[in-house]
């Protein structure tokens, strides 16, 4: 049935700030689906202007429903560096050395170092594709690759962070556009290294960026943009608070004890570990996302909760990388939150991340069902429940999940598929989450347009056979 294309103008609704250009006016009626308060059946939604305008419980599905069996909200993916997709499965090798996260960051250095504009943004269209056929429907791009190869400024300055915003409006993804400030090699004002020459940039240089980088933002329909100091070992304190207070009331994002020998770099720096040094010297509170906090003390663990900041977790990047598990029953136990990443991107799935959050628990304790609590009988549910809270936080969206008002991002369950038989509710997120495989969503919806059908991007093809272009380009042909 063909969909008529409004324009809100047309009927008084438009809202300040919201564009409404080519968002479909739609109608779908859910068998099932999670709502802020839980489960609900028979649920039908009218959305227009890419927002639920009406959500009705216990209603019939009406003629030119779309019929979707289980709904749940889309997810937001706090932590991606999207260029880096274009090497996932390239690092598994051992060198002559002992393997670690600075090894292999030597290597991302070399893949980096032989990207043009058009190959970041080629690699970025195709993760962000994988991302919305998981079930994330908003990104924030932690995005560092400001310069070209020599590590020259472009002559727009945020000529890079357009190819990302070009590749979120080709696949539809919602963004969030962090563009980072990155000026040293290590802490104390370290000098930079020849690796990083294309990420290195001044103060006065980045407010420029950003303000560049800011227009760009408002060109898409609900893009959000924040800022990103990289690490406590790219940035001074000075700088530091310079950054911050470019994001204004938006998101703040940072790095923060992913690795050990990064906390044993700050304690020599500052006589602090990272984590505590921003408690104790930068205004944190809900605003922040502070990526990884691998390795937190119980103080800090506590204070950082208390703090209403989220923790970024990527726990599909900490295992591959060998960071470390986070120290989960201390933070949550504290009442923090958290969202979930795919930082490197070596492997995009929405259940795969939350089900190695809960593993890698299981390893460190000894035990089963760690996350879980007594409140619920579901540990999946209590993954996708935080992780869905706390993602919306740290990339400032305002209003989240099958709510009226709310964008209206959501994917559906494949209940047709064999694993899912004789399940609902919990049920099934506990199945898709620790059992299911890649055919488990069927439909991708993000601001009402559906993007993804029988679990397969509308414009994958397209994307795909760029990308292996692009990849046949960079990767050495021996």
């Amino acid at each position: 049935m063909a969909q008529r294309i409004y324009c809100l103008h047309e009927i008084g609704r438009c809202a300040d700030g919201i564009s409404c250009r080519g968002y479909p006016a739609v109608t779908l009626h859910f068998a099932s689906a999670l709502l802020p308060d839980g489960w609900a059946e028979n649920v039908r939604v009218e959305i227009l202007g890419g927002r639920f305008s009406a959500i009705q419980r216990g209603a019939v599905a009406k003629p030119g429903d779309e019929i979707v069996a289980v709904a749940l909200p889309g997810m937001c993916n706090v932590h991606s560096h999207a260029f880096q997709r274009g090497m996932a499965g390239l690092t598994e090798f051992r060198g002559p050395a002992a393997d670690n996260f600075w090894s292999w960051r030597t290597l991302m250095y070399r893949f980096v170092a032989r990207m043009t504009p058009d190959d970041i943004e080629a690699v970025t269209a195709q993760a962000y594709v994988e991302m919305l056929e998981s079930g994330f429907t908003r990104v924030g791009e932690f995005h560092y690759v400001h310069h070209d190869p020599k590590g020259i400024a472009y002559a727009d300055p945020a000529e890079t962070s357009a190819r990302v915003a070009a590749a979120s409006l080709q696949t539809g993804i919602g963004l969030t556009l962090l563009p980072v400030f990155y000026a040293h090699g290590g802490f104390g004002g370290a000098p930079p290294n020849d690796g990083q020459r294309r990420f290195v940039t001044s103060v006065d240089d980045y407010a420029r960026l950003s303000e560049a980088a800011r227009r760009i933002v408002a060109s898409l329909d609900d893009g959000l943009i924040g800022v990103a100091p990289h690490s406590l070992r790219a940035v001074t304190p000075e700088e530091l608070s310079t950054v911050v207070a470019l994001a204004a009331t938006g998101p703040v994002h940072i790095h923060a004890a992913e690795q050990t020998g990064e906390v044993e770099q700050c304690l020599a720096w500052s006589g602090a570990r990272p984590v505590q040094w921003l408690l104790d010297h930068a205004a944190v509170d809900s605003r922040w996302c502070l990526v990884h906090s691998t390795h937190l003390d119980d103080a800090e663990a506590a204070r950082l909760a208390r703090s209403g900041a989220v923790a970024g977790l990527c726990p599909i990047t900490e295992a591959n990388l060998g960071d470390g598990i986070f120290p989960a029953t201390k933070y949550l136990g504290a009442g923090g939150a958290f969202g979930i990443g795919t930082d490197s991107n070596v492997s995009i799935r929405v259940a795969d991340e939350l089900r190695q959050f809960e593993y890698s628990q299981r390893l460190a304790h000894r035990a089963r069902n760690v996350i879980g609590s007594a409140d619920s009988r579901s540990t999946g549910r209590v993954l996708f429940d935080g992780a869905m809270r706390g993602g919306a936080q740290a990339l400032g969206v305002a209003s989240a999940g099958i709510v009226t008002g709310a964008s209206a991002d959501f994917f559906s369950l494949a209940t047709g598929a064999a694993g899912f038989e004789h399940r609902r509710d919990d049920a099934l997120l506990d199945t898709w989450i620790f059992a299911g495989g890649r055919d488990c969503i069927d439909g991708v919806w993000r601001a009402g347009r559906k993007l993804v059908s029988s679990g397969k991007h509308n414009a994958s093809d397209a994307i795909a056979s760029r990308f292996r272009d692009t990849l046949r380009r960079l990767l050495p042909q021996d």
